[in-house]
């Protein structure tokens, strides 16, 4: 038994699977889920490796990018328009509700 299913039950689902995708696809079917039950159990073993392995995580800062903050435009007003939060959607400053998607303007 596999997975709780009979050999009547299996043989039916091959029949199924053998009339939907055709003779000819089979072995392009087979082939794929063969290589994917491979990655998924490498992926596994990888992972476990990981967790096993002594020693301190190493960081790269390489890829890093530093953000530099403005103070002098944190608080000034937004002179081309208000911008709405749910939708992203510019409207006019004095807008009270935005104009896409109707969501109420803070």
């Amino acid at each position: 038994m596999i997975l709780g299913l009979g050999p009547l039950e299996l043989v039916v689902i091959l029949l199924v699977v053998l009339v939907i995708f055709g003779p000819k696809n089979l072995p392009k079917i087979g082939s794929a889920l063969g290589k994917t039950v491979k990655n998924v159990r490498e992926g596994m073993d990888e992972g476990k490796e990981d967790k096993e392995s002594e020693g301190p995580v190493e960081s790269h800062d390489d890829d890093a990018v530093e953000v530099i903050e403005d103070d002098d435009d944190a608080d000034a007003p937004e002179a081309d328009g208000r911008f709405c939060p749910k939708c992203g959607a510019k409207n006019d400053p004095d807008a009270g509700f935005c104009s896409k998607c109707g969501a109420k303007l803070n």
